[in-house]
């Protein structure tokens, strides 16, 4: 099924994180109990303002979150998924839907990651090292990476 181009921001939680800069899922090992993913999905729109060629989000269109949990979701590898889709109109969420199925339950992804990406522990997402990026922004003044160490902790 063809859908329609999103601009698409995919976060995930420390032990997410942690387990992408170790290698995982290339290095043939699983994300850690508690890794959290979250898919925010918009709507794309041409920029007025650009003299040149440049999408950005306009609507917003679903919410996906994937967690980590093998204790309470066992019949699904420890996964549980769940999608939501924006409503414009009303400005709530509903429950997210596969063209007109509805994706409903804790199992409501696992058919479609297990299908394609059970090799990969399940998950279809790949870390982006900012790397040398992450130099270039942090000199412009306009990124600046938090470390361990940066982080503000109470007495």
């Amino acid at each position: 099924m063809q859908r329609k181009p999103k601009v698409k921001a995919i976060l995930g939680n420390q032990a997410t994180i942690d387990a992408y800069k170790e290698g995982i899922p290339g290095n043939g090992k699983p994300f850690p109990e508690g890794a959290k993913w979250a898919k925010i999905q918009w709507n794309k729109k041409e920029n007025p303002n650009s003299p040149y060629f440049v999408e950005i989000p306009a609507t917003l269109a679903s919410v996906a979150f994937v967690i980590k949990d093998s204790k309470r979701f066992p019949n699904t590898h420890g996964y549980a998924f769940g999608q939501f889709d924006y409503d414009t109109a009303t400005g709530t969420f509903k429950t997210g839907t596969l063209g007109s199925v509805p994706i409903t339950g804790s199992e409501c992804g696992y058919a479609c990651h297990a299908a394609h990406v059970a090799s990969r522990d399940y998950i279809f997402t790949a870390y982006a090292a900012v790397g040398s990026v992450g130099a270039l922004l942090t000199m412009a003044g306009v990124w600046t990476p938090r470390r361990h160490a940066d982080r503000h902790t109470e007495s």
